[in-house]
């Protein structure tokens, strides 16, 4: 199989320092995830309904339809100017939305909040493109971590570092989740935290630079930094493509796996952007004032289940063929459970159920990627991976937009000012139930896909072999 054929690059300056600034790239680009901390905010000064509201949110996922041009220009376009891009659309988004909640200007119209909103979100495919499009085809026996972009492999050299990163990637988490715990840290406090987690983000230079002494400047060896683009290998079996080999997205989409994958992705990630877009108000709803820690745990968490996910997963196809998409299903048995969790709204469960949704939403994000590469190949891959994350706009419209606006309005009373509000445990519950029973059919979904592609892990197991 031609995308199995092709042994990954040897270690390098270039290689690592692209994959350090991968990491550097993603961690200032996840500003999806804070719309819940000012959400409350603009429902307020614009005197939304929560249907309102969660439309807003599904504006803000609707850029990520958008991210099909990212796909199209990942193929055409250097990886510099696809980040380039994606920042100066970032600064323009998120910039209106700062200064219409930071009160800095007057409300915006509601459809040109929209547009800001959508602009927002489309931002984060561009750098995502560029970044998973490199990191997977830099390291392709290591797509599993690379995804977050991190993983472990029994190359020596690309073991260790691999697990550096992973060690200054926990230590980052920790140092957050200390943060976190701290009720009103003073400024002394505060600057400490910055200088802490500024020199862990720093840190991983060292790899990039031990690698470049230790090669005397590089081997002679070609590999594809974050800068440089890459064309993919060609396809050299004729006809139509067997799973394993190189797709386009085209017929990509005329295979069951393809639509297996995709419903899966939607019951995953699909519900629980419905928590991360609406945690404002299941917060306010449960008696939290501050919704800021549970948005803290989700994040933070997420990336556990990510980085977990994806050594594990690893492992497990080198240990034993496991397929992939068999840890998407046990994040929806977990995730189901989550839900359930949520619904019974014991005291506390806001937080278990943080942690848990977080951890399902990584592990998902985690092993869908590199699945994607593995079952359709990597030369088309920019496009597929837009394409499937097009799950993203649809199920934020779906489970956020329309399930959790239409019920939270039906139990919600209007205020004075002519928005509305809801207090209590039923605000939500039909909600989460709903999202459990779409968790049942996602798990339903993986395990069949499992079993489609036993005999590809298996040919994979005996490879890395």
């Amino acid at each position: 199989m031609n995308s199995f054929r092709r042994s990954p690059p040897s270690p390098s300056a270039l290689k690592w320092l692209g994959l350090v600034t991968a990491i550097w790239v993603q961690s200032i680009s996840g500003n999806n995830y804070t719309f819940s901390n000012y959400s409350a905010a603009l429902k307020s000064l614009m005197n939304l309904s929560q249907l309102q509201l969660n439309n807003l949110s599904v504006a803000k996922d609707l850029g990520k339809a958008f991210g099909l041009l990212a796909g199209l220009a990942s193929d055409r376009l250097s990886t510099s100017l696809l980040l380039l891009i994606g920042s100066i659309e970032g600064l323009i988004g998120y910039g209106a939305q700062w200064l219409v909640v930071s009160q800095k200007i007057k409300p915006l119209p509601y459809w040109q909040m929209c547009i800001f909103l959508c602009m927002g979100g489309n931002s984060t495919t561009w750098m995502n493109t560029g970044v998973l499009v490199t990191c997977l085809r830099n390291f392709r026996k290591n797509r599993g971590t690379v995804s977050v972009p991190r993983s472990a492999d029994d190359e020596t050299e690309e073991f260790k570092y691999f697990w550096v990163l992973n060690a200054v990637s926990v230590a980052v988490a920790v140092t957050l989740l200390v943060f976190d715990s701290i009720p009103n840290p003073n400024s002394f406090l505060s600057r400490i935290f910055c200088i802490v987690l500024l020199s862990l983000l720093v840190s991983p230079l060292v790899i990039p630079l031990h690698s470049f002494l230790k090669n005397k400047g590089g081997s002679g060896e070609v590999a594809e930094a974050l800068l440089a683009g890459e064309s993919g290998a060609d396809n050299a079996v004729e006809g139509k493509p067997v799973i394993g080999e190189d797709h386009t997205i085209v017929e990509a989409m005329k295979t069951f796996e393809f639509w297996i994958m995709f419903v899966s992705f939607l019951c995953g990630v699909g519900t629980g952007l419905a928590v991360m877009n609406n945690m404002g108000q299941i917060g306010l709803a449960l008696g939290y004032d501050d919704v800021s820690i549970f948005i803290s745990l989700m994040s933070i968490w997420g990336f556990f289940g990510r980085i977990l996910s994806g050594s594990a997963s690893e492992h497990f196809i080198k240990k034993a063929g496991m397929p992939r998409p068999l840890w998407n299903a046990a994040s929806q048995i977990l995730m189901a459970l989550g839900y359930i969790l949520l619904a019974i709204a014991i005291p506390g469960s806001l937080y278990i159920g943080s942690i848990v949704v977080g951890i399902c939403y990584g592990v998902r994000l985690a092993i869908t990627v590199p699945m994607a590469s593995e079952v359709f190949g990597l030369k088309n891959y920019g496009m597929i991976y837009n394409v499937l994350i097009l799950n993203l706009p649809l199920g934020s419209f779906l489970f956020s937009g329309l399930l959790a606006g239409i019920l939270y309005d039906m139990e919600a009373t209007t205020t004075k000012t002519g928005g509305n509000t809801c207090v209590g445990a039923h605000c939500y519950r039909l909600v989460f139930v709903v999202m459990a029973c779409s968790c049942a059919i996602g798990f339903a979904m993986d395990s069949f896909l499992a079993f489609r592609t036993k005999r590809l892990y298996s040919k994979m197991r005996a490879l890395k072999r």
